[in-house]
């Protein structure tokens, strides 16, 4: 990623399951004056999780925040958000594992250099936001490697587009024990 552009007002939070990253990201968020966006790419798939996307939009409920429930993150979508002064997007993780499930079902594969690309093509949708963006990711690739051909390309996937996404973001935040850990910028 030597070169890339590093986008001031974008921020990454990465980190383990139930690290406190999109806790962390949330109170980034202006108190006072500012719009909010919360994108959230987690498909309803069982009881369990719909019931987890519930909770999670009752903890936002009067606090200022809209929210746009996107799978797939389409560019065309995305520019909408430039309207709002504050924009979460949670999670990374998920929308990879979406990008998947649809490249199976058309036939056809995902590999890391097209991940590379729908990155980069995400990163170029909010360079000219003109408030501030966070996106929030998992940092999957620090434990055993998985003994499954698509875990291993699940976990090649999200890595490759972590790391695209922290190249083109000003600040990257790494949550460990619901503690921010700074990696790049202030």
């Amino acid at each position: 990623m030597v070169g890339a552009i590093s986008h001031p007002r974008i921020t990454l939070v990465t980190g383990g399951s139930r690290s406190g990253k999109s806790s962390y990201a949330l109170s980034l968020a202006p108190e006072k004056g500012a719009s909010r966006l919360f994108i959230a790419t987690c498909p309803p798939v069982d009881a369990e999780m719909e019931a987890r996307i519930v909770r999670h939009r009752e903890e936002r409920r009067g606090k200022g925040w809209d929210t746009l429930e996107l799978q797939l993150l389409p560019a065309d979508a995305i520019k909408d958000a430039h309207a709002y002064d504050f924009v979460v997007v949670d999670c990374l993780s998920l929308w990879v594992n979406n990008l998947m499930y649809e490249a199976e079902k058309a036939g056809q594969a995902l590999d890391e250099g097209r991940m590379a690309g729908l990155a980069g093509e995400l990163l170029s949708a909010f360079a000219g936001h003109p408030g501030r963006v966070v996106f929030v990711t998992n940092e999957v690739g620090m434990g055993i490697i998985p003994d499954n051909a698509a875990s291993r390309l699940y976990r090649d996937l999200i890595g490759r587009c972590n790391q695209v996404m922290a190249a083109g973001s000003g600040k990257v935040v790494l949550m460990t024990c619901g503690l921010p850990q700074i990696l790049k910028g202030e």
